[in-house]
């Protein structure tokens, strides 16, 4: 395995100390690593990922050094605009080197949202025309590569990829760890709100563990699934998918379960909720100021006001609570949306918590045939 230390040695040494992207568990070491031993201006946790390929381009301008994007290889699709209109060689002809974690390897068991993404993973670098190779294990093996791509990226300014396995960098463990002071845990306020909602409303949950904590409350107290959408994947897009079901159905309440990286890494959407005006939708963000999922990662979360946001944005009512009582009162409160309930809550998962044992087709047609049925 590779030391993450090593690794950014090594990059240091060519003059590339600049990095921007989006955390993946399968980078989580190296991005801790680099939480701890990089300024905050070299290290740039980017709202999504071609936003950081938008921050790399910047770094290169202003002082002519490669940069590098990090990143899960779900998150090529956010960046295939700015790598094909703004870094390619036949636009600006920028180099930025690319860290993609290969979540779905062919082979390999993974979740069902990352195994379309496994597959194409390298015919997307390809098709992009973006030189890419399988990272190297064996720290000899990965400077040979580093040369090879330094080289590559200097003499043409082209992208380079690097596509990272499994269990490819040492174990690292973050160590600037911020402490909030907030004493809720996600899961305990995610059953508080699912537990008083209507009986005929539904839940879009956002990717990671809020639409693992859902699902479990549901099996726990032996209920169905059908009336929620956990949205395994498209991280960032749950707040327009819940916004979809209100407007086709307007009398029947509709709730967004997002996490404030989801939200943050689309956040023009709250402007489209704010300006359709739909008074049966509520936005629950649960915030902890961290990428739970992959890590642990910071996020600006707790750094920036998102009820003022929302509010900015045309939403009628906004709260931000951090305890349990102060959401019950949030929760009973009345009136049309869209409305917007930041939930502060701590870091964190249990260890044992389990994933979805449905399927996203029948979870589809489990919900498909709730809303079909006595139709709002």
């Amino acid at each position: 395995m590779i030391s993450p230390k090593y690794f950014v040695e090594s990059l240091a040494k060519a003059g590339i100390d600049f990095f921007a992207g989006v955390p993946d568990s399968l980078l989580k070491n190296i991005c801790a690593y680099l939480t701890d031993n990089s300024p905050k201006e070299k290290n740039i946790i980017a709202a999504n990922e071609g936003a950081a390929v938008g921050l790399a381009a910047g770094h290169y301008l202003a002082s002519g050094q490669i940069p590098v994007v990090y990143m899960q290889n779900s998150g090529l699709g956010n960046t295939v605009n700015p790598l094909m209109s703004l870094t390619d060689e036949d636009v600006y002809n920028i180099p930025v080197l690319l860290l993609v974690g290969w979540r779905g390897e062919p082979g390999k068991h993974d979740e069902p949202q990352h195994v379309k993404q496994g597959k194409v993973t390298i015919p997307l670098l390809d098709a992009m025309g973006i030189r890419n190779v399988v990272m190297a294990t064996e720290e000899g093996d990965l400077q040979r590569q580093l040369d090879d791509a330094i080289v590559y990226m200097k003499e043409t300014k082209r992208a380079f990829a690097f596509v990272i396995q499994k269990g490819t960098f040492d174990e690292y463990k973050l160590q600037s760890v911020a402490t909030s002071g907030l004493s809720m845990s996600r899961e305990e306020a995610i059953q508080a709100v699912a537990g008083s909602i209507e009986e005929e409303a539904v839940i879009v949950s956002t990717t990671g563990m809020i639409s693992r904590e859902l699902f479990e409350y549901r099996a726990n107290n032996g209920m169905g699934h059908d009336r929620d959408f956990l949205t395994v994947g498209s991280m960032g897009h749950a707040s327009q998918i819940a916004l979809g079901i209100a407007l086709e159905q307007p009398k029947r309440p509709v709730y967004c379960f997002d996490g404030d990286g989801a939200t943050i890494m689309h956040m023009g959407s709250l402007g489209i909720v704010g300006d359709m005006g739909v008074k049966n939708y509520t936005h629950v963000v649960f915030n902890n100021g961290a990428h739970d999922s992959v890590g642990g990662q910071p996020t600006v979360g707790l750094r920036i006001n998102i009820p003022a946001v929302a509010l900015a944005c045309g939403y009628q009512s906004v709260k931000s609570v951090d305890n349990m009582e102060d959401l019950k009162a949030a929760l009973q409160e009345k009136g049309d949306g869209p409305r917007l309930i930041e939930v502060k809550v701590k870091k964190g998962a249990r260890k044992d918590l389990g994933r979805p044992t449905t399927t996203p087709i029948q979870n589809k047609e489990a919900l498909m045939t709730f809303l079909a049925d006595g139709k709002c």
